[in-house]
């Protein structure tokens, strides 16, 4: 199997590489809480996951590198519990643009921002724009859970939601992946609300922690998880990923 992981392989294979036209994943996550029950590393596992997976899809058709994932993000909302990191978006958008600059001066051109964590994505949004101005390059981004939330692709393996929530049955289940990451002895306090509406449909917005409205840390339930959910999934999700990236999206 070809490597695709950036870190496992050489400075001469990244320059073939990058000679070749390879696409580069760079995966963004965050190190936060995820209730009683995961890890707070599940935004990286999952995210670099999900890249892995995509990427060795892609390499039959066309060469893709997954760069080291971004473990920090913007995660404030969660600091209360602990156990949290959070940066600013000012340092959050310099960071960005140092990586997308080192990746376009190792002679990629085209770079995917993949991320894995909800607090990132309005400044995503954003920021995508400036860094394509600033660096004079075409840089996407996309969510690890974008194309499964809109193909309604992981509703019907889920029994008690339709999409990813946090440290939910989804999440959970694809934590199993990670089973030492799962503490299962937990799993009877890991639920909280099932439906918070959308920062979008409020009229007037502003800043809370997720502790004032989940106190467990989760948003859904995660008793309901199993690895067999988990592993259909992450396939679902890379494979939607990787079908898109063969097809030339989105710079074609």
């Amino acid at each position: 199997m070809t490597e695709v992981l950036w870190n496992r392989m050489t400075a001469a294979e990244l320059r073939r590489a990058s000679d070749e036209g390879a696409i580069v994943l760079l995966p963004v996550a965050s190190t936060e809480q995820h209730g009683p029950h995961l890890a707070t590393g599940v935004d990286t596992f999952l995210g670099g996951e999900v890249c892995r997976r995509t990427a060795e899809l892609v390499a039959k058709q066309k060469p893709v590198v997954v760069a080291p994932t971004v473990w920090m993000g913007l995660a404030e909302h969660h600091v209360a519990y602990g156990g949290t990191f959070s940066v600013s978006i000012a340092t959050y958008h310099a960071l960005l643009r140092d990586l997308c600059d080192a990746i376009l001066r190792a002679g990629f051109k085209k770079i995917l921002i993949v991320n894995s964590h909800g607090g990132n994505s309005a400044a995503l949004t954003a920021l995508t724009t400036d860094l394509g101005r600033e660096l004079e390059a075409p840089i996407a981004t996309t969510s690890v859970y974008a194309l499964p939330h809109k193909h309604g692709a992981f509703a019907p393996v889920l029994e008690d939601q339709k999409g990813v929530r946090h440290a939910c049955e989804a999440e959970t289940s694809m934590m199993l992946a990670f089973p030492d990451c799962v503490r299962k002895d937990k799993f009877a306090e890991a639920f909280g609300p099932k439906v918070i509406e959308s920062p979008t449909a409020q009229p007037l917005l502003i800043w809370k922690s997720f502790k004032d409205v989940t106190p467990s840390g989760v948003m859904g339930d995660a008793r309901r998880a199993s690895a067999e959910k988990g592993e259909t999934l992450l396939t679902i999700a890379s494979k939607l990923l990787a079908d898109e990236l063969i097809a030339g999206a989105p710079w074609e």
